[in-house]
């Protein structure tokens, strides 16, 4: 079987069985499509339970009146617009999807199915939406980034690493153009210059943190990307053998041993889209929801990786 049909396969088995079910007493089944750029399979990751919950305590019910159709790409771009299409095939109710590829891959599928993102950090710098207060058609959700945040790295990276003169951005290969005003500024105020290392998949990892050593880096921010997120535990060990402290978009990754992480609280963003979700099933259209921003950060640390890393 090719790879592409194995990840489909995958991606929808989990779901399927629930639809011959149905609902206790004939009522309405809800059927919701999520797509992903991570890890093939709806348990396979605990990104998304806290979504799973709050739809539990909105009173949906997987195997009673709610039925979920997961497809993850397993960090392969290039599957999203198949994996979409599958979903807009299977008369889903709703799409949520993570980041900008997922979500640029369901609209290319889809005028129609209400869409709703969870990650995509700048709508519309990145081409999911043209105004955030009045989303466009079939498309809403939750932006994770704040004016400034990226800056904000650099700062919170300089101020933990006192020595550091150049810092290296880890992340997709699309992400520096959208990136480098924001960072060229901050570096500028606080004397650091900051320079971009693209990874495009897993076995980039190395060869990345290498040159970024190279080059002199004195720590990484490591940006909201799939990829690394689908392997951070492998991604954090090379950084901390390169001895490359790190600023990372999201807590899993300082649970993995990484440095440091300031995030928006992206569990508390996932009970939201659930929320979205909701409304959208009630009948809300998604041009009159809002694409909401985060209202509280989270500053977390290691104090057990800080010890090492900045002696």
């Amino acid at each position: 079987m090719r790879r592409r049909e194995f990840i489909r396969a995958l991606g929808g088995a989990a779901a399927w069985p629930l639809a011959a079910r149905g609902q206790p007493g004939g009522g309405k089944i809800f059927h919701i499509g999520i797509l992903s750029l991570g890890v093939v399979g709806p348990r396979a990751s605990p990104w998304w339970q806290p979504f799973f919950d709050e739809l539990h305590k909105l009173g949906y019910v997987e195997g009673g009146n709610l039925l979920i159709t997961y497809m993850g790409a397993d960090a392969h771009p290039e599957h999203l617009l198949a994996l979409a299409t599958d979903l807009v095939k299977a008369k889903v109710h709703v799409i949520v999807t993570t980041g900008p590829k997922e979500t640029l891959a369901a609209k290319q599928a889809t005028s129609s199915i209400p869409i709703v993102f969870t990650i995509v950090a700048d709508p519309v710098a990145q081409g999911v939406l043209t105004n955030l207060a009045r989303p466009e058609s079939n498309v809403t959700g939750l932006t994770t980034i704040a004016p400034g945040l990226y800056g904000k790295y650099v700062e919170l990276l300089r101020e933990i690493i006192r020595s550091a003169i150049r810092v290296a951005i880890v992340g997709g290969p699309s992400a520096s153009s959208d990136l480098r005003p924001e960072v060229e500024k901050a570096g500028a105020t606080l004397g650091v210059t900051a320079f971009f290392v693209p990874v495009a998949g897993a076995d980039d990892f190395d060869m990345a943190l290498t040159d970024a050593r190279h080059d002199g880096a004195a720590g990484i921010i490591v940006i909201a990307d799939a990829v690394t997120h689908a392997h951070r535990e492998r991604f954090v060990q090379l950084a901390l053998h390169h001895r490359l402290p790190g600023i990372y978009w999201d807590r899993s990754y300082v649970e993995a041993g990484g440095l440091m992480s300031y995030s928006a609280d992206l569990e508390e963003l996932r009970h939201q889209a659930a929320h979205y979700v909701d409304k959208i099933l009630k009948g809300s259209k998604p041009g009159d929801l809002p694409v909401e921003q985060p209202r509280k950060f989270q500053l977390i640390i290691n104090l057990k990786t800080a010890k090492p890393s900045l002696t």
